[in-house]
C-alpha cells in the first residue's frame, strides 16, 4: 500500500501485504461464512447425511456433528474460523444445536448481501438484527412450555429428539433412559436451582457388542485391571480407601549412600524396608478397607501383602478418576496412610474386575447416592462407538439445559417458523430501513425448515408454504415431519428440544453476523510472525 504526496510514493503496508476494502471485504467474508454453512447444512435434521474427514495421517471420522465437523476441518480463511467459534460456543453452552447455529448464521449473512446490494448501509442491517435477535428470543422464550425436572417422560425425548439422526438412532429409547438416569444422579438441588456438572458425566468407550449393550454404571469405570492376580477378582459391600501417595518406600530428596559393611546389616537394611511397607499394608487393613486405589505407585512387596490381606488394589489411578470416585462412593482422598481411617472410607456394592475384549477394567458399582456416574458406550467399530460417544454428549448437554432452565420448544422447524412469523409482524411497527433488516432476519430464521425439508427430499417452497399456514391457524407447535413431509404438532409428536438450545443459536449466529457485516477492510501480513516464508492466505478462494 502505498500513497502519493508531491509525486513521492510513501509505503506504508510493507510489501506483499494483500488487502480487501469496502464491498469486496465484506462480498469475501460473506463468502468465507456462506461455505461453512454450506459445509454442515446437509447434516442437519433426521434425514441429515454424515461427512466422512480424512486426517493427513490418515485417521477417518464419520460423523453429522457440526461441531465435529468444523473442529477437525483444517480452516485458513479468518472470516471462515470466526464461523467456527459459533459452533463451539454452541457445543459448551448447551451441547446441541451446533448445526443449526452455523446454518443461520451463514443465511443471516447471505440475507445482508441482499440488502448491501440494495445500498442499505452494514451499520443499518447490524442494528435491524441486534433488534430483531433480541425479539426473536422473546417470541421463543412465550413459545416455550414451563416442565417440571421430575417429567421423566418429556425429558426422555428431548434427548431422544438430540439423537435422532446420528448413529446411536437405533438404541435412542436406551440411550435417552440412560442420560436422563445419569443427569438426575449428578444434578444438584438448591431450592428451585438445579445445577449439572456434566464432567461428573464419563463415557468410556469399548469396541465389541452392539450400541444396545451400553450401560450406565451407578459409580465409576476405571480402564485398569488390579496389580496381583492372587487378589480377589470382585468385593461385595466394598470399604474404599483413596490415597493419593505411593505405597512404596520414600527415596531421599537428595543422593545418600549407604556403606554396608557386614552380610547381616545387609539384612538388616531389607527387612527394614520389608517392615515398612508391611505397616502400610497394615494401616490400610486396619481402616477396614478391603479396596484400595492409589493415586501414585504401590511396591511389588506391597503388591504381595495386600493379596495376603484379601485387598483388591489399583495403582497410578488418573487424579480425575479419584475425584470422581471419591464423588460416587463418598471417600475422601488422603494423603498418607497416617489420616486413613474408617470414617475416610467411600461404599460400593460391587467393585470387580471385568474382561472386555482383550482389556481387563474395573467396575465400582451400585454406589449409595452417586454423584458422579459412568456410561460404558459400545458399538460395533471404534467410528460407531465414536459417534455414539458425540450423541451420547449431546444428549446429556441439552438434559442438562432442560434442568438448569425448564423450557422447552418444539422443534422440526416450528420454533423457527413461529420466530419468523412474529418477526414479521413486529417488523410492521418498526419502520425505517431497520424494517427491511428485520424482514430478512425473518427470512433467514426458515432456512432451518428449509433445510430439514431438502435433506428429507420434499420441496421446501411447499414444506414452508404449508407451515406458515399451518402456524396462522393451529400456533407455535406446528412443525414439518420429514418422514411423512405433513405438517404436524410437534410437542404432540415428541419432536422437543430446550428453550436455550434456540436462544444461544439466535445469540451466537446473529452476533457473528453483525461482526462479519462489519468489517470493510481485510488486510492479510506478508508472512506469519513477520519472518517465515509465504505470503498472505488466498483470499480469493478464501485458503479453504
Amino acid at each position: 500500500m502505498s500513497s502519493q504526496l508531491s509525486g513521492q510514493p510513501i509505503l506504508i503496508l510493507k510489501e506483499g501485504v494483500e488487502r480487501k476494502r469496502g464491498r469486496d471485504a465484506q462480498s469475501t467474508n460473506i463468502m468465507a461464512a456462506k461455505v461453512i454453512a454450506d459445509t454442515v447444512k446437509s447434516t442437519l435434521g433426521p434425514r441429515g447425511m454424515d461427512k466422512m474427514l480424512v486426517g493427513s495421517m490418515g485417521d477417518i471420522v464419520v460423523t453429522n456433528d457440526g461441531a465435529t465437523i468444523l473442529k477437525e476441518i483444517d480452516i485458513e480463511h479468518p472470516a471462515a474460523k470466526m464461523m467456527v467459534e459459533v459452533a463451539k460456543t454452541q457445543e459448551n453452552e448447551v451441547g446441541d444445536g451446533t448445526t443449526t447455529a452455523v446454518v443461520l448464521a451463514g443465511e443471516l449473512l447471505k440475507k445482508a448481501e441482499d440488502l448491501i446490494e440494495q445500498e442499505i448501509h452494514p451499520t443499518v442491517i447490524a442494528k435491524g438484527y441486534r433488534m430483531a435477535a433480541t425479539k426473536a428470543k422473546e417470541i421463543a422464550t412465550e413459545a416455550s412450555v414451563d416442565i417440571s425436572v421430575d417429567d421423566d417422560e418429556i425429558i426422555r425425548k428431548v434427548a431422544m429428539t438430540a439423537m435422532t439422526g446420528k448413529g446411536a438412532e437405533k438404541a435412542k429409547e436406551l440411550l435417552a433412559d440412560i442420560v436422563v438416569e445419569a443427569v438426575k444422579s449428578v444434578s444438584v438441588v438448591k431450592g428451585s436451582e438445579v445445577t449439572v456438572d456434566k464432567d461428573q458425566i464419563k463415557l468410556e468407550k469399548k469396541e465389541g457388542e452392539g450400541i444396545e449393550n451400553t450401560e450406565l454404571i451407578r459409580g465409576v469405570v476405571i480402564d485398569k485391571e488390579r496389580v496381583h492376580s492372587a487378589m480377589p477378582k470382585s468385593v461385595k459391600d466394598a470399604k474404599i480407601a483413596l490415597v493419593d501417595s505411593a505405597m512404596e518406600v520414600k527415596k531421599t530428596e537428595i543422593d545418600a549412600k549407604i556403606n554396608i559393611t557386614d552380610p547381616n546389616q545387609l539384612q538388616a537394611f531389607l527387612d527394614e524396608e520389608e517392615g515398612m511397607l508391611k505397616d502400610m499394608v497394615e494401616r490400610v487393613k486396619d481402616s477396614g478397607a478391603n479396596v484400595l486405589f492409589a493415586q501414585k505407585g504401590i511396591d511389588d512387596l506391597a503388591q504381595h501383602y495386600l493379596a495376603k490381606a484379601g485387598i483388591f488394589a489399583i495403582r497410578r489411578v488418573k487424579e480425575s478418576d479419584m475425584k470422581k470416585l471419591s464423588k460416587a462412593t463418598g471417600a475422601r482422598i488422603v494423603s498418607t496412610l497416617d489420616d486413613l481411617s474408617s470414617d475416610n472410607l467411600g461404599v460400593a456394592g460391587l467393585v470387580e474386575e471385568v474382561k472386555i475384549g482383550d482389556d481387563a477394567m474395573t467396575f465400582v458399582r451400585d454406589c449409595k447416592d452417586p454423584k458422579s456416574v459412568s456410561i460404558l458406550v459400545r458399538g460395533g467399530t471404534e467410528h460407531i462407538v465414536d459417534e455414539v460417544e458425540r450423541a451420547l454428549d449431546d444428549a446429556i448437554g441439552v438434559v442438562a439445559s432442560v434442568f438448569r432452565d425448564k423450557k422447552v420448544v418444539s422443534g422440526g422447524g416450528a420454533a423457527e417458523v413461529e420466530i419468523a412469523r412474529g418477526l414479521r409482524e413486529y417488523a410492521k411497527g418498526v419502520g425505517g430501513r431497520e424494517q427491511l433488516a428485520i424482514e430478512a432476519y425473518a427470512d433467514a430464521m426458515e432456512v432451518i425448515p428449509r433445510a430439514l425439508a431438502e435433506n428429507a427430499g420434499l420441496d421446501p417452497i411447499d414444506v414452508i408454504v404449508e407451515l406458515r399456514s399451518e402456524n396462522q391457524k393451529r400456533g407455535a407447535k406446528i412443525g414439518i415431519d420429514v418422514f411423512d413431509g405433513k405438517a404436524k404438532d410437534m410437542y404432540a409428536e415428541g419432536i422437543i428440544e430446550p428453550l436455550s438450545v434456540k436462544t444461544q443459536a439466535i445469540d451466537s449466529s446473529s452476533e457473528i453476523a453483525v461482526m462479519i457485516l462489519r468489517i470493510d477492510d481485510l488486510i492479510a501480513a506478508s508472512s506469519l510472525g513477520g519472518g517465515g516464508a509465504g505470503g498472505p492466505p488466498d483470499m480469493g478462494d478464501m485458503g479453504y
